[in-house]
């Protein structure tokens, strides 16, 4: 039903459409959640263990960051889905921001 609501505003691409957009369905996509970034020596890198806490460069309850091929599309929050960690979208970003940061 989410997935009739979702393309029910786009206009009708006729069957031509649908084939080319059917064709697109299977291709595999790289989606990543960032919680933050850092940047740090090799020699830091490899002195960590078990245990070691690395301070990322965002603050606790900043929204967290999905990326498609590595291509901001979406922020969300994390929640726990049946202890397991997951993304409650909460900011889509529109089609033309998604058009225009690919110039």
């Amino acid at each position: 039903m989410s997935e009739k609501l979702a393309t029910s505003a786009l206009p009708d691409p006729g069957e031509e459409g649908r084939r080319n957009l059917d064709l697109l369905l299977d291709v595999p996509l790289s989606v990543t959640v960032e919680l933050g970034r850092i940047k740090m020596p090799v020699r830091q890198l490899l002195s960590l263990s078990a245990g070691a806490v690395i301070e990322l460069a965002k603050n606790a309850g900043e929204p967290l960051d999905v990326l498609i091929n590595g291509k901001a599309v979406a922020r969300g929050e994390a929640v726990i889905v049946n202890e397991r960690f997951g993304v409650r979208l909460t900011e889509v970003v529109s089609p033309n921001e998604r058009v225009e940061r690919l110039r």
